[in-house]
């Protein structure tokens, strides 16, 4: 039997990790997911397959569903049609729910996350990560402050549980933490505020952006929040007791939501890339800084107490600060040649210098952008050739800056303009486009640099 040979590209320097990417070409897979009793199935999973979900993929341990809509029918181009110019309903239960509360919640909290945590008002929210001692992102999140002595981490793909739990041992804090039954749902597009109000009255135009509310839905009580993952307006519903309630409140709310010409979609990952929004384990991961990959305002200036990482992320961004740049390689943005990029890439795509043909980084994410009208994506090029090519800082301020640096990128033959040729690309601004609502991570990184500015 013949069998392929896939080697890992070691010409791409991956020095500064320990565990290097896996970036063989082996391109998409003619398998099935099974489906079992290892990975755990959401509340809302199986009214998710009664929409039409025949993809999905394995998130925090569990199910998450990844297209709804036929090829022939549209496919991923009629969800982000949905998103864009009417309203989407996603079952996002996979942001499993992490709560920490007793009376030194707020201090546990401040400890373990980058930003201030005492900036978090009562029924106000803030997007965050943590780290662990070595600057590594350890989770990215919506962090919701319920109560006083209480906060809720939304979180991405990691098992941040554990570590939450872990970093309590042998600290003197007075808290409980545990996963609680609350399931998030998010209802994303320019119509998502009439379909909230629909549901829930017109009180939900008084809640601000991060901002919470107690409602019920159907008689089941939800906390909704002006959050999301698309750049789009949109809301969250997250629905308490959920493995009881999980079909009283999705049922309502998807009737609305089809009331107001939307459907049930699956998260949009080419408009996210366009809002720069970064997916945990995709584009960043425990080996990755804040400062490789547009984070760099999570680490302040004057959090003047102590938290997880504190120490090296301060070295790190002294030495930014200082002209040096203390890792091999960046995320940037890139806007991208080839023909469109419609299904999630299964690889990480090879990035080349174009003068030398040498491999030198990755893409992270990609896909085709119809407003654009052209392929995005993220990916990891070497910081010594941008830092050759601008006098800007290789800090947060040159996802804005107008740079004239090409490179190549070996897409699979399907969306390459020649088979077994690169495409070429230019490095863009990031996000790519502006969001209709600022996504939490974009409003975040405004409020962050009106504070530095104050």
């Amino acid at each position: 039997m013949s069998r392929n040979y896939h080697p890992n590209h070691p010409n791409v320097d991956q020095s500064d990790r320990t565990v290097p990417r896996n970036l063989r070409q082996t391109g998409d897979a003619d398998v099935d997911l099974v489906t079992s009793t290892r990975v755990r199935k959401s509340p809302f999973w199986h009214l998710s397959v009664e929409e039409g979900c025949h993809q999905a993929t394995v998130y925090n341990h569990m199910y998450h569903p990844r297209a709804y809509t036929d090829p022939e029918d549209g496919g991923a181009e009629a969800g982000y049609e949905l998103l864009v110019n009417h309203v989407a309903l996603w079952d996002v239960a996979v942001e499993r729910q992490i709560r920490v509360v007793g009376s030194d919640a707020e201090a546990f909290v401040n400890f373990v996350i980058t930003r201030d945590a005492t900036d978090i008002e009562t029924m106000r929210g803030k997007y965050a990560i943590c780290c662990n001692q070595d600057g590594g992102i350890l989770n990215d999140f919506v962090l919701l402050r319920p109560d006083d002595d209480e906060f809720w981490f939304s979180i991405a793909d990691s098992d941040l549980l554990q570590w939450l739990q872990g970093v309590t041992v042998g600290n003197d804090f007075d808290v409980d933490i545990d996963e609680i039954d609350v399931s998030p749902m998010q209802i994303q597009g320019p119509k998502s505020s009439d379909v909230m109000e629909s549901l829930i009255g017109d009180a939900v135009e008084d809640v601000p952006y991060y901002g919470l509310m107690e409602a019920t839905i159907n008689d089941v009580p939800v906390l909704v929040s002006q959050t999301g993952f698309s750049g789009e307006a949109g809301f969250e519903i997250y629905v308490r007791e959920a493995t009881k309630n999980a079909e009283a409140v999705w049922n309502p709310v998807l009737e609305t939501v089809k009331d107001h010409g939307g459907a049930a979609a699956p998260v949009n990952g080419r408009r996210r890339i366009a809002a720069g929004i970064l997916s945990l384990g995709q584009d960043m991961d425990y080996e990755t800084s804040p400062f490789q990959v547009n984070l760099g305002y999570q680490v302040p200036d004057d959090k003047d107490v102590g938290y997880v990482g504190k120490a090296e992320l301060e070295r790190q961004k002294d030495a930014i600060e200082n002209g040096a740049f203390p890792f091999t390689h960046k995320l940037v943005g890139l806007k991208m040649a080839g023909e469109p990029i419609l299904e999630w890439p299964s690889d990480y795509w090879l990035i080349s210098d174009p003068e030398t043909g040498d491999e030198c980084g990755y893409l992270t994410s990609a896909g085709w952008n119809p407003d654009l009208e052209t392929n995005i994506g993220l990916g990891f090029v070497p910081a010594a050739k941008l830092q050759a090519a601008t006098d800007v800082s290789l800090d947060d301020s040159i996802y804005d800056a107008d740079l004239d640096v090409e490179f190549a990128v070996h897409l699979p033959d399907e969306y390459a303009e020649v088979p077994g040729k690169p495409v070429y690309a230019t490095l863009a601004k990031v996000p790519f486009k502006e969001s209709v609502n600022p996504s939490a991570r974009e409003q975040a990184k405004i409020h962050a640099r009106d504070d530095i500015d104050d």
